[in-house]
């Protein structure tokens, strides 16, 4: 049985533009923990757009700051994919860089998502209850649920399991495409949100489908080390 990867495999590692940008990062001094941070600057910047763009009547500015979301999105999984590779292939790695490989993820996680449910505040309530900005919170809890059950496996010594079917780069994937849809929703049969809405929902169904599959693999890796006896 394979004990997963320690490192996530991301077939642009390998390609020319990617080593080149790690060449440039490497030049200019910068840290894979300095690189690692400004992703979460990437993922502040765009949260504050999906949720001011709540907050605009304005079509042509929520459409800028839909942009916006949508472009700090990629950027923030290429710093992610980039202080690994200064990391690793630079050599640069530091005693402290797991912290910051993985604490910064998790913020990214809960600000874009929290944000996104922020975002569909007052689309669909009852009483009380907000279930669209409970929705993005659940589906940061359940996204951070992932990696944790991720690295439980790797402090058991299980290894890192990175499967999906929603793992980190597919769930910010996705809201990108929810995020874009958006834009174009004050010319669709429906009110503006729904779009996230309803990817916040595939999100969080698929951040606990991802959840329960590495659980099961975690936990079938530790069966199998201790030779077959019950856990």
């Amino acid at each position: 049985m394979s004990h997963g990867t320690d490192r996530r495999e991301i077939p642009q590692r390998s390609s020319q533009w990617a080593a080149k940008s790690a060449d440039i990062l490497a030049a200019a001094k910068l840290t894979p923990n300095q690189i690692s941070v400004g992703s979460v600057v990437f993922a502040a910047v765009g949260a504050a757009a999906l949720i001011w763009s709540a907050h605009t009547d304005d079509a042509i500015i929520r459409a800028v700051l839909l942009a916006a979301a949508a472009a700090c999105i990629p950027l923030r999984l290429l710093l992610n994919m980039l202080d690994g590779m200064l990391a690793v292939e630079k050599g640069m790695s530091s005693p402290v860089g797991d912290i910051y490989n993985e604490l910064p993820d998790r913020i990214s996680d809960v600000l874009f998502l929290g944000a996104a449910g922020i975002a569909t505040a007052g689309l669909v309530t009852a009483d009380r209850v907000d279930f669209g900005v409970t929705l993005g919170f659940l589906a940061a809890i359940l996204a951070v649920l992932t990696a944790y059950i991720r690295c439980l496996g790797a402090a058991l010594g299980t290894g890192n399991f990175f499967d999906g079917p929603l793992a980190k780069p597919h769930r910010m994937w996705l809201l990108m495409i929810g995020v874009l849809v958006g834009i174009a929703e004050p010319w669709l049969p429906w009110a503006e949100g729904w779009a996230l809405f309803g990817t916040l929902a595939l999100i969080a169904l698929g951040s606990l489908l991802t959840c329960a599959r590495r659980l099961r693999r975690v936990s079938a890796a530790l069966r199998a080390r201790s030779n077959g006896l019950p856990s």
